[in-house]
């Protein structure tokens, strides 16, 4: 499957999502497609990108064959529509489904079908789960189900079209160690207890050594 830069996800998500949205602004020009990548609603990270990081999002996407230039007949603008239902051959639905994936990153099936239901039309979320599994197993996945983590009511599902920055699953830390058995825990408190008392007679000793000494020593240099 090919592998897609963060950036090349956020312009072929924007460029799915514009087709189903906006159709009679679709393709999009080179201004309509920055503020599709930049706009701060229904997108997972929000990003600020400018015009030289999306022509070369842009130009990689072309040459995996994943966009296309279009050079309208009456405008002089150049405008940009992608053909991953061509290349992938992606129904209406799957196509809904990744590109919320690649817009907004992990998503539970609830938030996908909730936020799918502009792009295409699913019954019940029985619907949203038949096409992911359909991505799943595709000779080459797409999507997978990800491990639930500790605190998490559903699980979540992301795309396996490239790296992601809200995709990277978290790894719970690890547990603290088991506390140790209350009489055990005593005992070694005991113990603890006892190394200290023993240290200070040591001390003692040590300083009663050190003045007999010190008598000795003046003892004799009066004799002297």
């Amino acid at each position: 499957m090919v592998e897609l830069t963060r950036e090349e996800q956020r312009v072929l998500g924007s460029l799915i999502e514009k087709e189903a949205l906006t159709p009679d602004q679709y393709p999009l020009t080179l201004n309509s497609l920055l503020l599709a990548c930049n706009q701060t609603t229904n997108r997972e990270p929000v990003v600020l990108y400018d015009r030289e990081t999306l022509t070369g999002a842009l130009s990689s996407l072309r040459e995996k064959q994943l966009t296309r230039v279009v050079y309208p007949a009456h405008a002089r603008v150049t405008k940009y529509r992608h053909v991953i239902g061509e290349v992938w051959a992606l129904t209406e639905q799957e196509q809904a489904v990744l590109a919320v994936l690649l817009l907004r990153g992990p998503q539970t099936v609830a938030e996908l079908k909730a936020r799918t239901d502009r792009y295409a039309s699913f019954e019940d979320l029985g619907g949203v789960e038949g096409v992911l599994d359909r991505l799943a197993s595709r000779p080459e996945p797409m999507v997978r189900r990800m491990e639930r983590l500790p605190g998490q009511r559903e699980e979540r599902f992301r795309h396996l079209l490239g790296a992601q920055d809200a995709e990277v699953e978290a790894i719970p830390s690890a547990p603290p160690p088991p506390r140790p058995p209350a009489g055990i825990e005593a005992e070694v408190m005991a113990l603890r207890a006892d190394v200290d008392g023993l240290r200070e007679e040591v001390d003692a000793l040590r300083r009663d050594v050190n003045r007999l000494l010190d008598q000795a020593t003046g003892s004799l240099a009066q004799d002297g």
